[in-house]
């Protein structure tokens, strides 16, 4: 469908859905927030994931005791609920009411009170959606006046879905300069109007740097996959690659740090260490410090919050060539890209040859190692994002 059809079948649901906003509204009225906020927050989830942890870090960096997070949809697990409430943000779970489509007529409801707690605020706040579907669907009840900002995180099924309710957001924040390309291919597909090209602004997303110097272990050689079981991960790639690579030298270790197991079931690997999911900053830490390489196999991504975390803390990074990194990974210097995306039988060759070359080149890891902690002490500074968001926020 082009932009006008879409445009043109939004605005018929809405005719069918007015008077249930209406009623929210009235509501919102009836019983109104006890207080006022400056910014309203949407979110799908607090569990583990990385866009989660970039929405805690947006919230940490602008929000506090005026500002409210909403979330929208069930959480598999408390993962970063901490990080969020350390915003000292209010923190609102509705999922129980917008993420259950056997009541889904209370999530239209929902719609109308929440836009009217918004729309009757004497002061005006700012809305921030962060890939909430529930944070597109009220935007149309808000008022012209509130500015609107939406953060897309890669080119995937928002990508489509925020196409009708791209006019109602001042700003586009996209974290992938690859990303931002292909959305711009969309817009010229589907006819979008120019004017909203100009909105889409670019922030890389970014991490808090190690404090104190530490010394990198380098024995044994260890391999580490950080992330979830996601299909476009391809983790079972990784199990593949580790197969061979043991076969030739039984002293490289593997590592997997995040839930995996409905991909591999722990028992079924005994070759591999399964750390499962972790929650505590310095044992992740830990867990880096003594990995030689970060390994992704993914077939999308926009750039990874675990390359900066991993190469941060010295780690070289093997990784298929989606989103950004090709631009921010340089082959040999601080890792290396496959060659390819989808030849999967290539990507693993190319991985045992390059994890076993590393492993017998000692010079050649440790100038990787030094480039990569250089590489992201210069680019990922969590300042340069916090003011960023600050900034965008008017903070």
């Amino acid at each position: 469908m082009t932009y006008r059809q879409l445009i043109f079948k939004r605005k018929v649901e809405s005719c069918l859905m007015y008077p249930f906003i209406l009623l929210g509204k009235l509501i919102a009225k009836i019983k109104p927030l006890k207080k006022e906020y400056r910014i309203y927050f949407f979110f799908p989830f607090y569990h583990v994931g990385g866009a989660e942890k970039v929405h805690a870090q947006i919230a940490q960096a602008t929000g506090g005791e005026d500002c409210i997070i909403y979330f929208t949809r069930k959480s598999v697990s408390e993962g970063f609920l901490k990080e969020f409430k350390k915003s000292g943000c209010t923190i609102k779970d509705i999922s129980k009411y917008t993420d259950n489509k056997w009541i889904y007529f209370i999530n239209i409801f929902f719609r109308g009170i929440i836009s009217g707690y918004i729309n009757q605020q004497k002061t005006k706040p700012i809305v921030f959606n962060g890939q909430c579907n529930f944070g597109y669907k009220i935007s149309p009840w808000v008022k012209k006046e509130i500015k609107q900002i939406e953060l897309i995180h890669s080119f995937n099924s928002f990508s489509l879905i925020r196409i009708p309710f791209i006019s109602y957001y001042q700003n586009t924040v996209m974290i992938s300069r690859i990303k931002i390309d292909e959305h711009l291919k969309l817009y010229k597909r589907k006819n979008i109007p120019e004017i909203y090209i100009h909105r889409i602004r670019y922030i890389s997303n970014a991490i808090s740097l190690p404090n104190n110097p530490f010394e990198k272990l380098t024995e044994p050689f260890t391999v580490l996959y950080v992330g979830r079981d996601g299909k476009e991960k391809r983790v079972y790639l990784i199990a593949a690659i580790a197969k061979q690579v043991l076969a030739k030298d039984k002293n490289i270790r593997f590592e997997i740090l995040g839930d995996v197991t409905t991909i591999l079931p722990t028992e079924q690997y005994p070759y591999i260490h399964f750390y499962g999911n972790q929650f505590d900053s310095t044992t992740i830490n830990d867990i880096y410090k003594k990995a030689a390489l970060l390994i992704l196999t993914s077939e999308t991504e926009g750039f990874p919050m675990v390359i900066m975390e991993a190469m941060a803390h010295g780690c070289g990074i093997l990784a298929t060539p989606v989103g950004d990194i090709p631009l921010q990974i340089h082959s040999g210097e601080t890792g290396f890209v496959f060659s390819t995306i989808m030849d999967e039988k290539k990507i693993i060759n190319e991985a045992v040859n390059y994890i076993l070359d590393l492993k017998s080149n000692n010079e050649l890891y440790h100038k990787i190692s030094v480039n990569a902690m250089n590489f992201a002490t210069l680019n990922f500074d969590i300042e340069q994002f916090n003011n960023a968001y600050r900034a965008l926020l008017k903070y």
